[in-house]
Parts: structure tokens; sequence; C-alpha cells
């Protein structure tokens, strides 16, 4: 019986590793639709969605990792679009206050290195939700290969989903939807930069849905000033990708090493936790059942044979059990060096300086608090076109390398 438990225990404790991961074909174009139609993407920072309460070491989430998927899961979403010949400008943004026709938002659910689930809600200019919708994949060991394509993600099967699904409903919009949306973003900007002269262009309902009440004459002089001042906030704005784009590439081989040693401390975990809870109900079992033992027998002989038996099966239940709770210990040890991980991988995802308007400014905090001042510098723009002192290289940002110690 002892045996049959055992081999019993031995099955339980076994955990299928995924060894290829499934995948999705990412739906591109050789022809891409008319500039007319194209719809710029702008992609949010994702929330990390860390609870107040966190504990990392009963969740395994660590708000090192959290803050720097954050940014980078954005940032592939964005390359992942751009390969897809669907759209026209797709970039990192750090608000939606960055007027864009199409906002992607996201929040991270889960990432362990071998799950994912990503909550993606895309809206439109007019303030049209197209969709919400939650993007799952399990990683495999083949996932974080060596000899793997380095271009796809581990997490590749959920970027190449959203793009098909984005790709999918856009295709199905008319045209005059596509252009509409297109003229709501240029005048949201308008009326933002001068809502003395284009507020009333554009109209908001309670629920946050957008409308436009007039089209601006295509020779105001307005127009054509405030649409340089577009293409200056959308230099901004890629500044400001390129900033991501450093972070990016800069933390890609400390975050895939992170990912995959998470990922194996994941499997193991799970693995002792297993083996420990098994071992310790084994040991229970066994020992419960030696203690419950009839030592009691006429003949001597067998008495003190099933004395030795008893003794033997308590001595070794008790091992059974003290083994399972070094093996929870072990389990624990797993936590620490994943806790270790992140730490390390947190102090490589330095910040970067960047020289605005003959200034350099070190992009610390937050890129929405970033942002905000490259708004204010922006409208400083305008107005120095419509009358105060121009500043000098207004939008020329250039990127300097930060000092090092």
């Amino acid at each position: 019986m002892l045996i049959l438990l055992a081999g019993m225990g031995l099955a339980a404790c076994s955990v299928n590793e995924v060894i290829k991961a499934d995948e999705t074909e990412l739906k591109t174009t050789d022809q891409p639709p008319a500039e007319g139609l194209l719809l710029d993407i702008g992609i949010v920072e994702f929330d990390e969605d860390i609870p107040a309460d966190n504990d990392p070491d009963k969740t395994g989430v660590y708000p090192e990792i959290r803050a720097a998927e954050a940014r980078y899961l954005p940032y592939h979403l964005k390359t992942t679009l751009q390969d897809t010949g669907y759209w026209g400008a797709v970039r990192v943004i750090p608000s939606r206050k960055a007027f864009t026709d199409v906002t992607i938002s996201g929040k991270i659910k889960e990432s362990d290195g071998e799950f994912v689930t990503l909550a993606i809600r895309v809206d439109d200019a007019q303030g049209n939700e197209w969709y919400q919708r939650d993007y799952s994949t399990q990683t495999g060991v083949s996932s974080y290969s060596e000899h793997r394509d380095r271009s796809q993600d581990p997490y590749q099967k959920v970027f190449n989903d959203i793009a098909n699904d984005l790709r999918d409903y856009v295709k199905a919009l008319p045209p005059d939807r596509i252009h509409t949306i297109r003229q709501t973003s240029e005048l949201e900007f308008f009326a933002d930069m001068s809502p003395e002269q284009f507020g009333d262009y554009i109209s908001t309902d309670d629920d946050g849905h957008v409308s436009i009440v007039r089209l601006p004459a295509e020779n105001d002089p307005a127009v054509a000033r405030l649409r340089q001042i577009r293409e200056r906030d959308r230099l901004v704005i890629d500044t400001l990708n390129e900033h991501y784009a450093n972070f990016y590439y800069g933390i890609a081989i400390p975050y895939s090493a992170w990912r995959k040693s998470a990922r194996e401390e994941s499997v193991n975990y799970r693995q002792v936790r297993r083996s420990a809870t098994m071992q310790t109900l084994m040991g229970a079992v066994v020992f419960a059942g030696a203690l419950a033992a009839d030592t009691r027998d006429k003949s001597y002989h067998q008495a003190q044979m099933k004395s030795s038996l008893q003794a033997i099966a308590m001595t070794e239940g008790f091992n059974t059990m003290i083994n399972g709770f070094s093996r929870r210990s072990e389990s624990h040890m797993h936590l620490e060096a994943i806790k270790e991980l992140s730490e390390s991988f947190g102090s490589e995802a330095a910040p970067m300086v960047v020289t605005v308007e003959g200034q350099t400014r070190r992009l610390t905090g937050t890129a929405a608090a970033q942002y905000e001042s490259w708004r204010r510098l922006l409208k400083e723009i305008y107005e120095a076109e419509t009358g105060y002192p121009a500043s000098e290289d207004a939008a020329g940002p250039v990127r300097v390398a930060e000092p090092s110690d």
C-alpha cells in the first residue's frame, strides 16, 4: 500500500512543461491603404496594475519589473503594428493628451516570463470605443532558445493577436468614417492649442463622444500655422519615442534573461510546491497509519514484527514530512532568486538625458510629466509665431548620451 501511495505521489508531483508555445501569424500587406486612409496610432504606457497591498514575496509581482514592462511592452507592440503596413505613424505616447487618430491603452494583468495577460482597450479620436479584450499566452522552453528568431518576442503571439484584431476592425470601417476620425484628431489639437479660435469647432457630450460642429477654411492662415505646430508636436513625440527606443533596446538582453529565469523559477516553484504538498500529505498518512496500527497480537513474534514495522513507518512518515517542509523552504529560495533578478534588472533600466531647446534635461519621473513640459513648449512656440519672440531651435530636440560617473 505504501509503495502504491508513493507511486501516486510521484505521478502527482510531475509538472507538464510547455516545450513549444502556440503561435499566431501576423497579417501584413504589400500594398498599404491610400495615405488618406492611414490612421495614426498612439500607444499609451501600460497600467502596471499592482495592488496597493501587493506583497512581492506572495504575488511574485515586482514593481521594478512592472515599471519596465509598462514601457517595454507598448514599444514592442508599436514595432509589430508598424510591420503590418496597415497604419500611418505608430508611436508610444506618455498620456492620452497626445492627440492621435487611434489610442491603445493596456493593463498588465499577468507577466511572469511564462504566462502573460494584457487587457487592451482601443478608442478613436471621436471617443468611440472600438473594443476591450484580454490577450493571453503561455511561453514554452523554445521561446527563450538561443537559436530562436530574436525579432520575435517570447510574448509575440499576444502582439500578433492584437495587431490582427486591429487590422480586421479598421478594414470594416467605411472610408468616410476614417476621414472623420482624422479630421477630429486634428481639430482636437487645434482646440487645445488655441481654444479661443477653435474651441467651438468641436463638441463633446457627457459620454466623451466628440463630434465636428464645423470645419475651418483650408485657406485660413491659423490652420496652416497650427498644422506646422502639430508637425512639431509630432517631432516632440518622435523624440520621446527615441527615449522609449533606447530604453527598449537597452533592457532587451537583461529583460529577456529575467523572463527566462523567472519562467524557470516559476516552473521549478510549482514542481517543488506540488512535491512538497504531496510528500507532506503522504508523510501524514503514513505517520497516522503507523500510530493506528494494532500491535496487539497473540503471537509474540507477530507482535514484535508489527511493532518494528510501526517504528519504521513512523520514522519514514516523520522524515517525509520534514523533507516536505524542507522543499517548501526551497521554493521560497526560488522566490528570493526572482526578487534579486528583478532588483538587478531595475538598476540597468537607467533614464536618459536629452537636449531640448538648448537646455539639457534629464528624463526622470514619468514620461507623462515630461510630455507636459513638451506641451508647454509647443504652446510657447505658437504664441511666438503669433506675435511673441520666437525661441531658437524650437523644433529640433536632439539626444545626448548620459554622462558616465
